[in-house]
């Protein structure tokens, strides 16, 4: 599965990467911290900043589904260290080159390398400014490289520790965010 050989890349790069080369000597754990690592405005705050700073663009939540296009574009960025899972951008092909147009100043009539790479770092973005939400979350997780397709991927974990998954929308597009914990230390 997809969230399965991303999480393990991001595990793995982080157990090698240590703290400027030297091992951890101090044990921690977010146990104690997961209403904070789950708080849904989290999520919210860290959309509304990603797109204010990139596309110079409000968000909103939206209270229902997306509407996801037959082409859509779906981004996914796993985390490792003291929290196992992944961050999932999922959105329709026009607000994907939408998205992309705003970031770029360019037009896009298909959804090419440029669209994809731009939704990449969106994800990887939106990963990032989540993770820096927890201070120790921050410190202790690292990401994967962002994996781009453009195809329909539900993400799925049996039993994560939690969910969250906002639809939001700004102008006319939409799109989803999922956050997927599957294991927390």
């Amino acid at each position: 599965m997809l969230l399965n050989g991303v999480r393990a890349a991001a595990i793995a790069r982080a157990s090698a990467s240590g703290i400027n080369g030297m091992e951890r000597t101090m044990s921690v754990s977010l146990r104690e911290s997961v209403q904070l690592v789950s708080d849904p405005r989290n999520l919210d705050a860290s959309v509304e900043e990603v797109f204010h700073m990139m596309l110079g663009v409000n968000c909103q939540r939206f209270p229902g589904p997306v509407k996801i296009e037959p082409e859509s574009v779906t981004a996914v960025v796993g985390f490792g260290g003291l929290l196992s899972g992944a961050c999932v951008f999922r959105t329709g092909g026009s607000s994907a080159m939408k998205i992309a147009e705003r970031m770029t100043g360019m037009e896009f009539e298909d959804i090419d390398d440029t669209v994809k790479d731009g939704i990449g770092e969106i994800c990887n973005m939106l990963a990032g400014a989540w993770k820096g939400k927890v201070p120790n979350l921050a410190a202790n997780c690292g990401l994967s490289v962002p994996a781009v397709i453009t195809a329909g991927l539900q993400p799925a974990c049996a039993g994560p520790e939690f969910q969250l998954k906002h639809t939001y929308q700004f102008e006319d597009a939409g799109f989803e965010v999922t956050i997927i914990c599957d294991g927390i230390q």
